[in-house]
C-alpha cells in the first residue's frame, strides 16, 4: 500500500474516532431536520443529504425531516398562472393556491425524498401533518402598517396556517418500525380545512414536541453572520434578541432565529442554522470539532 493511501486510510479512522464520542451520546435520540426548497435543487446536495440521514439512522440516531418547497410550489403555480403575493414571507394563500401547495408538497417533493433515502440505503416513509394527527393547524394572523397612515391593519394570508398542537403517535411509530418519517408542513385545522404552514415553523414545533437533541434548519446561507461578515457560531435567545435590536439580524433570518429560540425555550436541546448546499453540512457540524454553521442554545 502507497504512503497516500495510508494516510487517507489514517484520516478516514481518525474522523471516525472523533465522531465515536457524539455517536454515544445521542445514540436513541432525536434529530429534526428541515431540509430547504433551494437546497433540493442541486442533485450532488440531494445525494449528500441522503447519505447523511440514513447515516444519522445507522449509528443509532432517530432522523425526522420536515421538508420544504417553496420554489417548486412557485414553479408550478407560475404554469398554471396563478399569480402569489407574499407577506412577511408567507405566501397568501387562497383555495387554489392551497390545492397547488398541498400537491406538490405532498405528492411529487416528499415522495422524491423518499426515493433520495431509499436510494442511499434507508428506509422512509412520507407523511404531512394531516397524517394520524400530527399537527392541527390554526389560521395565520399577521398586520401590516400603512407608511401612509401609519395604521396597523389585518392581512388575511388565506390558508395559510401555524402549529395549536402535536401528537408525536405517528412518528414514533414509524420510527420504532425502523423508518424515516418525511414530513410535508400541511396541516388540517380544527375547521376542517387543509393549511400550508412554513416549514422552519412546523420543524420547530415538531421538535419541540419530540424533545429532539437537535433541531437543523438548512437554508441557503453560512448561518448568522456578523456585521463584519463572519460567521456567529454559538449564540443564545438574548444574543439574538440584541442583534436583533440593533440591526445584525434582518429579513428572512428573523424568522428563522424565532423559531430556533421557540423550540430550545420549549424542550429542544439545540438548533442549527446552516447552509444545506455545502456537502455533509450537517455532519460536519454535529461530529467534528470543527463545526459549522450557527448553534443556538439555551446560555
Amino acid at each position: 500500500m502507497s504512503d497516500s493511501s495510508d494516510k487517507t486510510t489514517l484520516a478516514k479512522a481518525e474522523v471516525l474516532i472523533e465522531a465515536l464520542p457524539y455517536f454515544q451520546r445521542y445514540a436513541g435520540r432525536t434529530f429534526v431536520v428541515k431540509y430547504g426548497g433551494h437546497a433540493m435543487g442541486n442533485p450532488d446536495a440531494a445525494r449528500d443529504f441522503a447519505e447523511d440521514i440514513v447515516l444519522l439512522k445507522a449509528v443509532g440516531i432517530n432522523p425526522v425531516v420536515v421538508h420544504g418547497g417553496g420554489p417548486q410550489i412557485g414553479a408550478m403555480l407560475e404554469k398554471l398562472g396563478v399569480e402569489s403575493t407574499f407577506v412577511d414571507g408567507l405566501r397568501v394563500t387562497d383555495a387554489a393556491t392551497a390545492e397547488v401547495a398541498e400537491m406538490v408538497l405532498s405528492g411529487a417533493i416528499n415522495k422524491q425524498l423518499v426515493s433520495w433515502i431509499a436510494g442511499a440505503g434507508g428506509k422512509a416513509i412520507g407523511i404531512s401533518g394531516k397524517d394520524g394527527g400530527l399537527v392541527t393547524a390554526t389560521k395565520a394572523e399577521r398586520t401590516t402598517r400603512d407608511p401612509e397612515s401609519n395604521i396597523e391593519k389585518a392581512v388575511d394570508l388565506g390558508f395559510v396556517g401555524e402549529p395549536s398542537t402535536v401528537d408525536t403517535t405517528v412518528i414514533d411509530t414509524a420510527v420504532a418500525s425502523g423508518m424515516i418519517p418525511i414530513i410535508a408542513p400541511i396541516a388540517a385545522g380544527a375547521d376542517g380545512e387543509t393549511y400550508n404552514i412554513n416549514a422552519d415553523t412546523m420543524a420547530g414545533a415538531i421538535a419541540s414536541a419530540l424533545g429532539a437533541a437537535r433541531l437543523f434548519l438548512l437554508t441557503d446561507v453560512a448561518g448568522v453572520m456578523s456585521k463584519e461578515g463572519k460567521l456567529l457560531t454559538d449564540l443564545t435567545p438574548d444574543d439574538i434578541a440584541k442583534l436583533k435590536e440593533d440591526g445584525t439580524i434582518s429579513g428572512g433570518m428573523i424568522p428563522k432565529l424565532e423559531t430556533c429560540v421557540s423550540a430550545v425555550e420549549a424542550g429542544c436541546e439545540a438548533a442549527v442554522v446552516l447552509d444545506g448546499r455545502v456537502g455533509h453540512a450537517m455532519l460536519l457540524e454535529f461530529f467534528t470539532a470543527r463545526g459549522a454553521g450557527t448553534l443556538i442554545r439555551q446560555g
